[in-house]
């Protein structure tokens, strides 16, 4: 399984790579990558990190279309920040999930960290779903759940997904400076009506 952990971590390093850069080839790639997860992750006995491997996949072609067709008309979906009270709730459902999906893996399976992973996987929906709308604040859950992911996937001996999720977390910072640039540079997208 190294070799197909190898090759799924160089797909999802290109994916963020170029959700960084916002182009829209990151999705198609973020469907190959986390789909290939599905089956590392299992393999690890990370249930959760291979249940949302398998919404990922769902998300990729969601958020490929929002990017394309998600703006006001129709058109490419611009950054923008996301209003408090969109914060506030993309914060409880994320702690929601994690004792929820926590609780029935600790209780129903042999599931390894069932609380971190859970964790993971709920504020990573979460974070998902912020990233597939362009809102700027996604990099910020994405830095503290890659901090985190890094611990679980070291002690769980996943090597280079555990190197990934390092450089997962220099590249939120940096998607968090880029966006928050054309942010700042262009007026009318803090103005973009929401969805």
């Amino acid at each position: 399984m190294s070799s197909l952990e190898w090759f799924a971590a160089s797909l999802g390093l290109v994916a963020v790579w170029l959700t960084v850069r916002e182009k829209v080839a990151a999705w198609p790639i973020g469907a190959v990558m986390v789909a290939l997860y599905v089956y590392i992750f299992a393999s690890a006995q990370l249930y959760a990190d291979a249940g949302l491997q398998g919404v990922y996949f769902v998300l990729q072609f969601y958020g490929w279309y929002q990017w394309l067709r998600g703006g006001v008309s129709h058109t490419a979906l611009r950054v923008t920040r996301a209003p408090l009270r969109v914060l506030s709730a993309c914060i409880a459902l994320g702690a929601a999930g994690t004792v929820g999906l926590g609780w029935l893996l600790a209780r129903h399976t042999d599931q390894a960290l069932p609380y971190w992973d859970s964790g993971i996987a709920a504020f990573s929906l979460v974070a998902q779903w912020m990233l597939a709308k362009k809102l700027l604040e996604n990099w910020i859950f994405w830095v503290a759940i890659d901090i985190v992911a890094v611990g679980v996937y070291a002690s769980r001996g996943l090597v280079p997904t555990t190197l990934l999720y390092a450089v997962y977390i220099g590249l939120a910072i940096a998607g968090y400076r880029r966006w928050g640039s054309h942010l700042s540079s262009s007026p009318s997208a803090q103005s973009v009506p929401r969805r």
